[in-house]
């Protein structure tokens, strides 16, 4: 099956596809991880990206259900330079192109990835349309104009859980080969779920909290009341997709949970929602950060931790007036995590539940615990 691509800089290519047929809308990002495709692939996060893998060869290891982060696929698709036709892994359950078929989304391979890396670097990420119905250029040239810019998109509309739910499973046992039983819970935690990965539930329930998962639109004054009572002791504030600045109304619940001095912790998307509650906006990064490799400097410990990382925006530099920086990305200097002075609040950009990643920085969840 032939697919077409058609970018915003005018750049039109061909390629191989896989899994789903028809017409796909998104943004252009590449991702640096050498492992872990299928929990990259299944991170709500990606809603609305074409993800480009810069590791050559993908496929290797078959996909497997305990490996997903999420019900679903989000991302808008997959860009590989090969897709291996076999796969070899004792978890195996079926190919990544079995697995993208039956989740209806495409993957493009024999594509060269490191040109179109290399471009990302250069022009930032971009727009994209990728067809195997439409092969003309002006055709999709004119469709990917008519199509929605993903900085308008609320995706976590899409990704969010649409009932309240408890999360009792904890990390994923190798020598076992099956999930930890929940712990005696200590502390109870509402999470709210923007786009949540499974394994960051896993991980707080490891760390010994009760987890209950709410959905994205729970207002503030439910979350007070029930603190008020007892019945939780604190609140998670969850990774998710798209631009944080046009969630207005998650912004103000935010605030208002701030206000009644609530602790929290937020990572990825629920940290940059939580610079804008406190009046300091996000911005747009040229081709953000994605893979598993990032060094990251704990400024309390002067340690640095090799983290995972999936995101487009970040904190300002002015977050410094209210919160202690605690964290650097080591890749752009930029602010990577926060304490906030008056505030039981803490914040990082990157995921120390590390799915996929190495296991650095999961005593964030422990540092959660403590602050509570």
């Amino acid at each position: 099956m032939k697919a077409y691509i058609y970018l915003e800089n005018d750049t039109f290519l061909t390629a191989k596809a896989c899994g789903k047929q028809g017409t796909f809308f998104g943004e252009l990002v590449f991702n640096t991880s050498l492992t872990g495709y299928q929990e990259i692939i299944s991170d709500p996060s990606y809603a609305g990206q074409f993800i480009v893998f810069s590791m050559p060869e993908i496929g290797i290891v078959g996909t497997n259900e305990n490996d997903n982060e999420s019900k679903g696929i989000f991302a808008s698709g997959i860009l590989m330079r090969e897709l291996s036709s076999s796969f070899s892994n004792f978890r195996a359950e079926e190919s990544l192109e079995k697995y993208l078929k039956r989740h209806e989304k495409i993957g493009i391979y024999e594509l060269d990835t490191r040109y179109l890396v290399k471009m990302i670097r250069k022009n930032g990420n971009l727009r994209a349309v990728i067809s195997t119905e439409i092969s003309n250029k002006e055709d999709l040239k004119l469709a990917l104009q008519n199509s929605a810019k993903i900085d308008e998109i609320n995706f976590i509309k899409e990704v969010s859980t649409k009932e309240v739910y408890s999360h009792k499973q904890g990390v994923w046992n190798a020598s076992l080969q099956k999930f930890n039983d929940a712990k005696r819970s200590m502390k109870k935690v509402a999470v709210i779920d923007y786009g949540v990965k499974i394994n960051i539930l896993n991980e707080l329930v490891e760390a010994g909290f009760e987890v209950e998962v709410y959905p994205y639109d729970i207002k503030a004054e439910e979350l007070i009341a029930l603190y008020k009572k007892g019945e939780i002791q604190g609140v998670f504030l969850s990774n998710g997709p798209g631009e944080p600045k046009i969630l207005k109304q998650e912004i103000l619940e935010i605030k208002k949970l701030a206000q009644a001095k609530i602790p929290m912790l937020g990572i990825c998307l629920g940290h940059q929602l939580l610079s804008n509650a406190f009046g300091y906006e996000t911005y747009k990064m040229k081709f953000g950060q994605h893979g598993a490799n990032h060094p990251v400097i704990n400024l309390d410990t002067k340690t640095v931790e090799i983290t995972a990382q999936n995101h487009n925006y970040n904190v300002p530099e002015e977050l410094d007036q209210i919160a202690i920086i605690t964290h650097r990305n080591l890749f752009g200097d930029n602010v990577e995590g926060v304490r906030y002075k008056n505030y039981p609040i803490i914040s990082v950009q990157h995921h120390p539940e590390a799915s996929s990643g190495p296991h650095e920085s999961k005593y964030i969840f422990k540092e959660f615990m403590n602050l509570m």
